[in-house]
């Protein structure tokens, strides 16, 4: 007998009777008692559903639309629509739902994604991190979000609310951060971009958002050029508002290190390229962007990676200068990796030059720093450093090399911790 994929609970509405003869044995050890008269009641499963038997004769009910009428007439609080949904899968009950309710965008969006995510799955193969993950249509709670918002965004767009499309848009890209999702993600930050344009009532706050988001996309994928012009614009539109992210960063201060950080990848572009007058342009733009900013670390890094380009066009005396303000905003920090990087490089300049006392004072000045700032690590990077310039130079001594070290039995080099 063929099988079906849903559940039916049969009885005959005359109470003494068997609906169905032909699946009497097949109910039997199922069967329950009804209260009033003793007749029997089932729930089948995988058989085919029979229509009530005229002159012991068995027709079968083939269509779907049948079955369900003949389920929603027989079983009291059971509607054709709720016999559907127990038949078909998840997706196509949402599916259904949203062409029911009139939201044909909806429908068609969401089936062009679950297309799109099974077509990556496949051209991934199997292996592939995609792979593993299940199927979009396999996941309730990620249908369950898309259903949502996206029937709310279109709800919204209807009545010319294109702020809470944005919103709603926005949540849907919130909902999907794992790596294998990205592309979701990535897919209504631009769908954000673009109703963004149409918002006219909060005054840029959702454009601005929209912007630093786009710029995330591009640089993530390695185009930083374009990242560079969405993060320009998510600035210009926040210059003087007091606009706040949920950490309470305002978007003004995000809206700087973004483009400090981008500005030092296309600055390392141009120094690969050899380019070095416009790769300290670049980073003088990110220098200020830093101190905009008012991050002291982000201008510690500006400045140190100013002085390398500087030392790059060989502007030693400029570079020089800018890797003693580096050294200043470092040792405010208390920053041990920052001033490691900043004296190495200004050991090295010197050493080009052939000061070695001076070298030597400036990494003097360096442990001096380290042990007043209990920095037990730039301690030791110091003496590293003195070391190499001695051995170089052939002028290592005892009594030299006790000097610099004294102050290691006052403060340990390693955290007993």
């Amino acid at each position: 007998m063929k099988n079906t994929s849903f559940t039916p609970f049969l009885t005959d509405g005359n109470c003494c009777k068997p609906v169905y003869k032909a699946l009497y044995n097949a109910i039997e050890e199922q069967a329950t008692e009804c209260g009033n008269c003793k007749c029997q009641t089932s729930s089948v499963s995988k058989l085919e559903v029979l229509k009530p038997l005229e002159d012991d004769g068995i027709h079968l009910i083939k269509d779907k639309d049948g079955i369900d009428d003949y389920l929603a007439k027989n079983i009291k609080g059971l509607s054709k629509q709720e016999a559907a949904a127990n038949r078909n899968s998840y997706k196509k009950n949402i599916c259904i739902d949203m062409l029911r309710q009139g939201y044909h965008e909806s429908f068609s969006e969401l089936f062009t994604l679950i297309q799109k995510w099974n077509a990556l799955r496949e051209a991934a193969g199997p292996g592939s991190a995609i792979w593993q993950q299940k199927s979009l249509e396999e996941q309730p709670d990620k249908l369950d979000q898309l259903y949502h918002f996206l029937t709310r965004a279109e709800a919204a767009q209807r009545a010319g609310h294109y702020e809470e499309v944005y919103d709603n848009q926005l949540n849907l890209a919130y909902c999907f951060n794992d790596p294998e999702e990205k592309w979701l993600r990535n897919y209504f930050y631009e769908q954000c971009f673009n109703t963004a344009q149409l918002v006219k009532i909060d005054g840029g706050k959702r454009e601005a958002q929209a912007h630093a988001n786009m710029g995330l996309i591009h640089e993530e994928q390695g185009h930083v050029m374009k990242a560079a012009e969405h993060y320009e614009a998510f600035y210009q539109l926040t210059v003087g508002s007091t606009w706040k992210d949920v950490t309470g960063h305002t978007y003004n201060s995000l809206a700087c290190e973004h483009l400090w950080r981008i500005y030092t990848l296309l600055a390392d572009k141009m120094l690969e390229n050899k380019e070095h007058q416009q790769a300290i342009k670049t980073l003088i733009k990110a220098l200020k962007m830093a101190k905009e900013g008012g991050d002291m670390k982000m201008e510690g890094e500006a400045a140190y990676c100013l002085s390398l380009a500087y030392s790059f066009a060989g502007e030693q005396q400029t570079a020089l200068s800018i890797l003693n303000t580096s050294v200043k905003t470092f040792t405010a920090l208390c920053d041990s990796a920052g001033l490691g990087r900043a004296y190495a490089a200004i050991a090295k300049f010197l050493v080009s030059q052939e000061k070695v006392s001076e070298t030597i004072e400036y990494l003097g000045e360096f442990m001096k720093a380290a042990e007043n700032a209990h920095l037990s690590q730039s301690l030791v990077d110091a003496c590293v450093l003195l070391g190499n310039i001695y051995s170089e130079r052939n002028l290592i001594k005892k009594q030299v090399l006790q000097s610099p070290c004294e102050p290691l039995p006052k403060t340990p080099v390693l955290d007993p911790s």
